[in-house]
């Protein structure tokens, strides 16, 4: 009789659980059917019949605090603070409250509740962001640079921003190199490429200097930017020292002509073509089709072709290279080339310039038409005193002629500029 009892009494406590727990799961349906709705009135209503729940409490918080007409702030913290009591370690949550108190002048309990939330997730980017706006706000450049420095590492969609928000806060180039930028060579080049957009030429030379100082790897591509806002902004003996750089750590990647003193880098195209810093810088043009070459070459085992398609008249001047030289002293200017059937009266030649002003140096080899053997083109001069970078450019004006159209095929090879003694 008695272990009768006793098994309806454990049925009866099985069957109480099991309706307890259907009685959850429909609660807890009819709260999430109500919380879709997304306005006030139904997230209340899933409060009532979900009540243990803090995403609700949390919803019904960013409802009324980003409403058009405004809410009422004080219900916003206390629905953040009930969301953080039902949820201790959301660091969300944690955040969202900082935020909230911020907003209501609670300045020491927002940054207790960021540094929760910061505890909780220390290397969140969104919560670090918040918190690093918050340093920004109160003044406390110190601690917001290295919020700013998770954000950087945690989420590169932010970088631009943090770089900007970090130079509009402190406008010190120093203390944000040394704060806030980590020693991550993609995060340095990205930082370069700001400092450089907003014309910040010396923060970025400073940029670069500890980028190499850390010895941080990257590919030499990625300094092509840096190189040419050197150039850009006439800082030569910056740019001499930095492509000194990119030469020893790539030498089988970057180098002159196996011809000893030649100052052309890769004048016999026998290495890759780099397309920035002081390599050959080789673009696209219509009309007019730029390869290296292994059949045809003058020696070594690679030359540079130019085919053209004969439907254009084109103006060509898109194979370049900048040449350091120094000033006040004579060099001579060698290349060899082969023509073949090049139409029109203008074909290519070599031009050499000073960099910044063609009245200082303005020189250009003869005009190569017909079909030619290998053949060299030469002339000597002296630097003036102001030149120190020149441009060396394999050039074709567009003929003036009615009969324009230039079709046939040029090679150049053993490129050379060396100083005369």
């Amino acid at each position: 009789m008695e272990k009768r009892w006793l098994n309806r009494s454990v049925r009866a406590g099985l069957a109480l659980v099991l309706l307890y727990g259907v009685y959850l799961v429909a609660t807890q349906a009819i709260a999430h059917w109500y919380s879709r709705d997304g306005t006030a009135e139904s997230i209340r209503k899933a409060i009532r019949f979900d009540p243990r729940n803090p995403f609700y409490y949390a919803q019904l918080a960013r409802l009324l605090l980003y409403a058009p007409e405004g809410g009422d702030l004080a219900e916003v913290i206390r629905l953040f603070e009930q969301a953080t009591r039902l949820s201790p370690h959301q660091a969300r949550y944690w955040a969202e409250l900082g935020g909230a108190y911020e907003l209501a002048g609670r300045s020491a309990d927002a940054l207790a509740a960021y540094e929760r939330a910061r505890q909780l997730f220390p290397n969140s980017p969104e919560i670090n962001w918040q918190l690093a706006n918050f340093y920004l706000r109160a003044g406390k450049t110190g601690e917001a640079l290295p919020a700013l420095q998770k954000v950087l590492l945690g989420d590169p969609s932010l970088r631009l921003q943090a770089f900007d928000l970090a130079w509009r806060a402190t406008g010190d180039a120093e203390l944000i190199l040394a704060g806030m930028i980590p020693p991550d060579s993609t995060i340095y080049f990205q930082y370069l490429s700001y400092l450089l957009g907003k014309q910040r030429i010396e923060p970025a030379i400073a940029a670069w200097q500890q980028l190499l100082a850390l010895r941080l790897s990257f590919e030499p591509q990625q300094a092509f930017p840096y190189l040419d806002a050197l150039i850009e902004h006439r800082r030569v003996e910056e740019l001499a020292a930095a492509w000194a750089v990119l030469l020893e750590r790539f030498p089988t990647r970057i180098h002159r002509s196996r011809f000893d003193a030649n100052l052309i880098t890769n004048g016999d195209f026998e290495s890759e073509i780099l397309n920035g810093g002081l390599g050959w810088r080789i673009r696209p043009v219509e009309g007019v089709v730029v390869s290296v070459d292994t059949l045809s070459f003058f020696d070594g085992a690679r030359s540079l072709k130019f085919r053209f398609d004969g439907q254009h008249n084109v103006n060509y001047h898109h194979a370049q290279q900048y040449i350091l030289v120094q000033p006040e002293t004579a060099y001579r200017f060698t290349a060899y080339g082969r023509a073949q059937e090049i139409t029109t009266d203008s074909g290519l030649r070599f031009e050499l310039r000073d960099a910044y002003d063609t009245s200082r140096l303005l020189l250009a080899t003869e005009n190569l038409i017909g079909s030619s053997g290998w053949a060299p083109q030469q002339f000597e001069f002296k630097t003036p005193r102001e030149t120190r970078l020149l441009l060396l450019s394999v050039l074709r004006p567009p003929s003036r002629k009615l009969d324009n159209r230039i079709a046939g095929t040029l090679w150049i090879d053993r490129v050379s500029l060396t100083a005369i003694e």
